[in-house]
């Protein structure tokens, strides 16, 4: 068997009073972590050094101003078409992909625009290897407006496209403040969700015993479908981050 792969998210622990670039690479490399998410581009090379992987890039440009709009589609498949080829160059098996927000735009209009846009570059993506992972965000608190905030909202979306090369981006954190009953969402949905992102409610801070979700179950849910993807820990640390990541690490570090 094997054991659930983990990565940590750059922006969350790469800022003024945390750690540097060069601190968080090698950080994450001694605890055991897999990959690195959403890097600077200009530390992939560094993180490949350090025997880590890059797990995730944006895709494209917004999370505002998204797929669900025909007339950023020619935008957004040129960007997508350019990120796959970095993508395939560096071994980054998903692009981070966004709905962008309603703007009034009614909810199956807006599912219907972004499967279209995705189905532009769906082909593409198949035969790179690289999964587009649409990413399910809250529209309560982080971002007002976002059209994909619900798990079947994506699901649709994911059904419409019809490529493998198609998928969700689950984040734990989002849909508890969205839509909650995290467990059983993964239970009955666990094949649209191409990747995994965690963090403690309220607040995106450790997932530890002051948040409102139980971790290590979601670990364990996530584990009992036979996931062979990443599980990200997107949070943002409000303890000592090397002992915050360490500590996180270790509640994932389950076997699959």
């Amino acid at each position: 068997m094997a054991r659930l792969k983990q990565t940590a998210v750059w922006w969350c622990c790469v800022r003024e009073g945390m750690l540097t670039p060069e601190q968080f690479i090698s950080t994450v490399a001694e605890i055991g972590y897999d990959a690195i998410e959403m890097a600077d581009p200009g530390y992939w090379l560094q993180i490949k050094e350090h025997g880590l992987k890059i797990a995730t890039m944006n895709g494209h440009a917004s999370i505002e101003e998204g797929l669900n709009r025909r007339e950023d589609h020619a935008r957004i498949e040129q960007e997508i078409l350019k990120n796959i080829e970095l993508a395939v160059k560096w071994e980054i098996p998903y692009l981070i992909c966004f709905s962008g927000s309603r703007a009034g735009l009614a909810d199956s209009v807006g599912a219907a625009q972004t499967a279209e846009g995705l189905q532009r570059v769906a082909r593409a993506a198949e035969e790179a290897g690289v999964t587009l992972v649409l990413e399910l965000l809250n529209s309560k608190v982080d971002h007002p407006d976002y059209q994909c905030d619900k798990t079947p909202w994506g699901v649709e979306v994911c059904q419409m496209v019809n490529s493998p090369a198609v998928r969700l981006l689950y984040d734990a954190y989002h849909m508890q403040i969205m839509e909650g009953d995290l467990i059983r969402t993964i239970r009955e949905n666990h094949q649209w969700f191409g990747h995994y992102h965690i963090a403690g409610n309220p607040g995106r801070h450790e997932p530890d015993e002051t948040q409102e979700i139980y971790h290590p179950a979601i670990f364990q849910a996530i584990a009992a479908t036979g996931f062979t993807g990443y599980v990200g820990h997107e949070y943002v640390p409000v303890h000592d981050p090397v002992e915050s990541l360490k500590a996180s690490f270790e509640m994932g570090n389950i076997l699959v």
